[in-house]
């Protein structure tokens, strides 16, 4: 009984050593990409950026940059 006892144990350990590596070899997956739509709204964020980045290659300063990005930003 001990002895059957004993291979089993054995088996239990010699699989999992060589089921390691196995596992190892495949890595981790990498989550897929979020896919953006390209007919997506634009976030107030990136509004921001696109009109302050016009803003300021139009080099306009005080209430005509005011001015400026309160219609920018409202589309």
């Amino acid at each position: 009984m001990r002895t059957k006892l004993r291979f089993a144990a054995a088996c239990a350990v010699a699989s999992a050593l060589f089921a390691v590596p196995a596992f190892a070899a495949e890595g981790t997956p990498k989550p897929p990409a979020p896919e953006r739509k390209a007919s997506a709204p634009e976030s107030q964020q990136d509004r921001m950026r696109r009109c302050n980045a016009t803003a300021k290659e139009k080099s306009l300063k005080g209430d005509d940059r005011r001015a400026f990005m309160s219609a920018c930003l409202k589309g």
